[in-house]
């Protein structure tokens, strides 16, 4: 079965940097758009930023854009999500989620097939 395992979450100072990673098994990664959503407690689950199955195309919400960068590596099997300039406002647990073609990018939750268990990043002031 399709497994999305996210890590590198954690706690980070204002200012600093968290790198997270989600790996992926049971499915061609390749045919796959990937995408990071974050969810605040009591709140639905807002996208972040996604990126196409090449990687050749990404996109970002406004509230990171300039700060995250999305990245993948399909000989890996792995997304990645570079964090810098870290504000106490991104405290959420963050997602790793997966959408298999015909789908081109992730933007809403009700895109993906495939969802992470979640990993906590917290960021203090």
């Amino acid at each position: 079965q399709v497994q999305l395992v996210e890590s590198g979450g954690g706690l980070a100072q204002a200012g600093g940097s968290l790198r997270l990673s989600c790996a992926a098994s049971g499915m061609t990664f390749g045919n796959a758009a990937m995408a990071w959503f974050r969810q605040f407690p009591g709140k639905e689950r807002e996208y972040v930023a996604t990126i196409n199955w090449s990687g050749g195309i990404t996109y970002y919400a406004d509230s990171v854009k300039g700060r995250f960068a999305i990245s993948r590596d399909n000989a890996k099997n792995t997304a990645y999500l570079q964090m810098d300039s870290l504000k106490p406002e991104d405290t959420a647990v963050y997602y790793c989620a997966a959408a298999m073609r015909p789908a081109r990018l992730i933007t809403s939750p009700r895109t993906a097939d495939y969802w992470g268990q979640g990993t906590q990043v917290t960021v203090s002031s």
